[in-house]
C-alpha cells in the first residue's frame, strides 16, 4: 500500500524523481512540483524562475557532489506513503490561504484563527519530503517570498514559531540607534539573549537532543574553505524527521538548513509591519551536521552575532551550500 501511494503521488507529479544531472534541469523539475504540490499559480512560478535564473548556484545544492543522507522515497515511507496528504491540514489552509503553512499565535491566549500570520511548515520549496533550496541570498530569498505573494520572516516571527508562542516583538531598537549594523546588531543581540536564555527552549523540547532532527549527516571531504565544487548541500528531506516540530507544528526548524531571516534595526523595518524596507540579515537554526559538531547555541530565541552580515536587499548578501529559507505571510 505505501509503494502504491508513492507511486501514485509520483504518477500525479506531486513527487519529482531526482534524476536531472544539471542544475537547471533540476530547478526545472523544482518548479514543476511546486506548482503541483502547492499550487503556485503560473504567472508567480515565471517570476520564481527568473529569479532563479539570475544565479549559477541557486537550488538545491550542487547535484555533482551533494550526496543526501536519505532519499524522497525513504521520507514519504516514514509518512505513510505519501507525505503530502499525511501533512495536509485544511483548517491551517483555510487560515493560512495556502498549503503547508502554519498560523502563528499565542496558545497561551489565543487560537490559531486568531493569528495574523502564517509561516511555512517546512523549508523551501515548502514541500514535505522535498530537499531545501540552498545557495540562496537573502535578497533572493525575500524576492521568491514575494513571488508568492509572502515575505521573508522578522526575527521574532522564526523564533516564535520554534519556541512554540509568538509574543510580542521586543527588539530594542533604542541600542541601535547611531550604531553601525555590526554594532547594532551585536548590542541588541546581547540584551535579547540575556532575556531569552531562561526559557531557552529547541524547537521539539527543553533540551537540546541529538537523533530528534535531521542533523547527523556529513560535510563533503572537500568542503573545509567552502565553495560550490567542493560543498555538497548534503540535506535531509524537508519533514523526514516527525519529532523535529515545534508546538505550532512548523518542521526543521532546528536542523537541515540554516535559514535567512529579516533582523530590523528599526521600526521600519519589520516586515511584519508591511514594509519592504528590510533590516539586516541572520542565519537561524542549525543545520545538517549538528549531531557531530556543534558550532554555536541553538536554542529557538538565540540571535547570533553579526555573522556574514548585511542589509537583506543587498546584492551581496552572503549565500552557501547550507543556507536555505522559509517565507511569512501576513493574513489579516
Amino acid at each position: 500500500m505505501k509503494r502504491f501511494a508513492f507511486a501514485l503521488a509520483a504518477c500525479l507529479g506531486l513527487i519529482a524523481p531526482v534524476t536531472a544531472q544539471t542544475l537547471d534541469e533540476r530547478n526545472a523539475q523544482l518548479f514543476d512540483e511546486i506548482a503541483q504540490a502547492r499550487g503556485v499559480s503560473p504567472a508567480q512560478i515565471d517570476r520564481i524562475r527568473a529569479i532563479f535564473a539570475r544565479s549559477s548556484v541557486l537550488g538545491q545544492g550542487n547535484p555533482a557532489i551533494t550526496r543526501h543522507p536519505m532519499t524522497r522515497e525513504e521520507c514519504h515511507a516514514r509518512a505513510g506513503g505519501n507525505a503530502l496528504a499525511a501533512h495536509a491540514d485544511r483548517r491551517f489552509e483555510r487560515i493560512c490561504g495556502a498549503r503547508f503553512m502554519a498560523p502563528l499565535y499565542d496558545p497561551a491566549t489565543q487560537r490559531p484563527e486568531d493569528a495574523t500570520a502564517c509561516i511555512d511548515q517546512f523549508e523551501y520549496p515548502n514541500i514535505p519530503c522535498a530537499y531545501p533550496v540552498v545557495w540562496v541570498k537573502a535578497k533572493e530569498a525575500a524576492e521568491i517570498c514575494s513571488a508568492e505573494g509572502k515575505r521573508l520572516c522578522d526575527a521574532h516571527e522564526w523564533e516564535g514559531a520554534c519556541q512554540g508562542a509568538l509574543t510580542p516583538p521586543d527588539y530594542r531598537f533604542d541600542l541601535a540607534r547611531g550604531q553601525s549594523a555590526s554594532a547594532a546588531v551585536n548590542r541588541m543581540r546581547a540584551a535579547h539573549n540575556a532575556k531569552h536564555e531562561a526559557t531557552a527552549r529547541w524547537s521539539y523540547g527543553p533540551a537540546f537532543q541529538t537523533g530528534i532532527c535531521a542533523q547527523n549527516s556529513e560535510k563533503s571531504p572537500t568542503c573545509p574553505g567552502g565553495g560550490w565544487r567542493n560543498c555538497g548541500s548534503n540535506t535531509y528531506p524537508a519533514g523526514s524527521f516527525a519529532g523535529c516540530t515545534s508546538l505550532l507544528k512548523v518542521y526543521d526548524l532546528n536542523g537541515n538548513a540554516a535559514e535567512h531571516m529579516n533582523l530590523p534595526l528599526a521600526p521600519d523595518q519589520m516586515a511584519s509591519a508591511g514594509s519592504t524596507t528590510l533590516g539586516v540579515t541572520e542565519m537561524k537554526g542549525s543545520w545538517f551536521i549538528w549531531d557531530r559538531y556543534r558550532a554555536h547555541p541553538d536554542w529557538c530565541r538565540w540571535r547570533a552575532p553579526y555573522w556574514h552580515g548585511d542589509r537583506v536587499m543587498s546584492p551581496a548578501s552572503h549565500e552557501n551550500y547550507h543556507l536555505g529559507f522559509r517565507c511569512c505571510k501576513t493574513v489579516r
